[in-house]
């Protein structure tokens, strides 16, 4: 997608920037294409095409800082751009922490955008009269039968592709490109049961690789999860084992995550603040960025500063092994230098109490229940938060009851409080079932003893 003239448009507006007052500069150029198609109740419903273009320009001058962006992609508009981005930094404040990453912590293995094989090289050879023909292939609403329990009352389905393709360089020498496809499709039934009572169900698949997409269950699975929700009976607020479906368990990993950013911090809105190589989680739980593994959504081979990934644990046997740190944090807090974000996080399976194997990976969702026995199986958050200063949370779920391991009815949404440590100490459990489609490699989880409130 990106041109060979256009890497060298790029490359003169770093020389260009730098001869006319810029300390130091990086640059990003991106070109995104984009096709959707939606299906609703059977029928083509809307057909949408995107092409984006972006230069992001990122210059530090005399000490000062700033970032800028335009989509125009001509010598002389872009000449006269960087001229004013130049004096408009040089009217901001000095701050000695904005500098570029050291040469020796960027990248110098990621030359074409294919390293990872995150891009099909088939991308283009689908017309839009095939990406039509499958999105509609995905709708199941015309052959859906009413039945005792339920009527199928809305369907929507969606097919998109995408393909993107990033340049980055900079005034030190480091040049870097990221290609990736990507195939997503969607779909959302709303059913209506013999009471009335209307409940939606939702799936998504999304891969780097257009036969890699299992288009063809998309609508019967979310049919599936809104069948599931008929009949909810109401639970006893109490204390609980839990749960945590694979499709929505990130949304319990995210806030450790988000507290282990060298910005929250040096910003004082962190709950792991002095969290650094402290065993402060179970010895069971590990989670590592695995950030160069082929073929898969989240993988890169260096962040938005160049910075070079590499497969590290982040939480290694309940341990604290690193901040994610990027350049001018580093300048801020004092601490050694990482990545800005984590790429690929992904958390390791377990079984509390039981040594699996060397080598030993499944464990199972059904595995899990049978472990905890009774209690709330969740399967969606409807709101809440976490407070990243304390760690505390309130979460709306919807989900399912289990005994002896074996799902029983739906509850009637419920509310789950706690302090976020409190909870990850309560670990029981962790799967190997971790979705494909996701960037978030994190499985169906297992506690302890969380209170539950109707």
């Amino acid at each position: 997608m990106i041109q060979h003239n256009e890497i060298e448009l790029a490359r003169h507006c770093i020389r260009f920037a730098t001869e006319n007052g810029a300390s130091a500069v990086r640059l990003s150029l991106n070109k995104n294409v984009m096709d959707a198609y939606t299906i609703l109740n059977g029928e083509l419903d809307k057909v949408s095409h995107s092409a984006d273009r972006s230069i992001y320009l990122y210059l530090f001058v005399n000490g000062r800082y700033g970032t800028f962006s335009t989509n125009r992609l001509d010598k002389d508009g872009l000449e006269d751009f960087i001229m004013q981005a130049i004096v408009m930094v040089g009217m901001l404040g000095e701050d000695e922490c904005r500098q570029l990453p050291s040469p020796q912590r960027t990248a110098k293995d990621a030359l074409t955008g294919l390293e990872l094989g995150l891009c099909d090289p088939c991308y283009e050879e689908f017309s839009s009269e095939q990406r039509l023909e499958r999105a509609l292939s995905m709708s199941r609403f015309n052959s859906i039968a009413p039945t005792e329990a339920y009527t199928v009352i809305s369907e929507e389905c969606e097919y998109a592709e995408s393909s993107d393709d990033t340049l980055l360089i900079d005034s030190q020498g480091f040049e870097g490109r990221h290609k990736e496809t990507s195939f997503n499709c969607f779909a959302e039934l709303t059913i209506q049961d013999k009471e009335g009572n209307r409940y939606s169900g939702y799936w998504w698949e999304a891969s780097p690789h257009r036969e890699e997409l299992p288009t063809e269950g998309c609508c019967s699975k979310a049919l599936e999860r809104a069948v599931g929700q008929i009949e909810p009976k109401s639970r006893r607020s109490g204390r609980y084992k839990m749960v945590i479906d694979n499709t929505v368990a990130s949304r319990l990993v995210s806030p450790v995550l988000n507290a282990l950013n060298a910005s929250a911090i040096q910003q004082k809105m962190s709950f792991l603040e002095g969290s650094k190589d402290q065993k402060l989680f179970p010895e069971e739980l590990t989670i590592c960025d695995l950030a160069r593994t082929p073929g898969k959504s989240g993988s890169r081979m260096y962040d938005s500063e160049g910075v070079a990934t590499a497969d590290r644990a982040i939480i290694e046997d309940g341990v604290v092994k690193e901040y994610f740190v990027s350049t001018y944090m580093a300048g801020k807090t004092g601490f050694e230098p990482t990545i800005e974000d984590i790429s690929r996080p992904c958390l390791m399976p377990f079984i509390k109490d039981k040594k699996l194997a060397d080598g030993e990976k499944n464990v199972s969702l059904e595995d899990i229940l049978a472990v905890c026995g009774n209690g709330i199986y969740v399967t969606g958050f409807n709101g809440g938060n976490c407070n990243p200063v304390t760690g505390d949370f309130s979460f709306g779920i919807e989900g399912f009851a289990f005994k002896q391991g074996k799902v029983v009815h739906p509850v009637k949404e419920m509310l789950i409080t706690g302090n976020i440590m409190t909870l990850w100490n309560s670990l029981i459990a962790a799967g190997s079932d971790a979705r494909t489609s996701s960037r978030w490699q994190i499985p169906s989880l297992a506690f302890d003893d969380v209170s539950f409130s109707a």
